[in-house]
């Protein structure tokens, strides 16, 4: 069974920095993309963040590049999402997910997705 499991939300000041987990079973984690998507109250989900597990390519949306960081350890089927210098408007439900073909950002593309962590930054 596939099982994506993202956990590390929670609430945090603005400035504040959080690391995120996707702890990832079922499938052969090397031959897939994990991504990082969030969905706020009211929009659409939209891309953060991409990591190749084969070969540690990684992918940033602007919105987030320089605060936020996208890790793997292969050896725990775990990729990582640190964010640092937390801005309100990143508050969203974060979602991770697994693209065996593609990499990048388009959530279409992806096959398996993990249930989600909130992030709440106030002000």
């Amino acid at each position: 069974e596939v099982q994506l499991q993202a956990s590390g939300g929670g609430l945090v000041q603005a400035g504040g920095s959080l690391r995120l987990s996707c702890a990832a079973s079922g499938f052969t984690f090397d031959d897939y993309a994990i991504g990082w998507f969030r969905q706020a109250p009211g929009k659409e989900r939209e891309g953060v963040s991409c990591i190749s597990s084969s070969d540690g390519s990684t992918y940033y949306a602007d919105s987030v590049k320089g605060r936020f960081t996208v890790s793997s350890d292969n050896a725990k089927n775990t990729v990582y999402l640190q964010m640092n210098s937390l801005k309100p408007e990143d508050t969203a439900v974060y979602y991770c997910a697994a693209d065996r073909y593609g990499y990048g950002l388009d959530l279409n593309t992806y096959d398996y997705w993990g249930q989600g962590t909130q992030v709440t930054v106030s002000s």
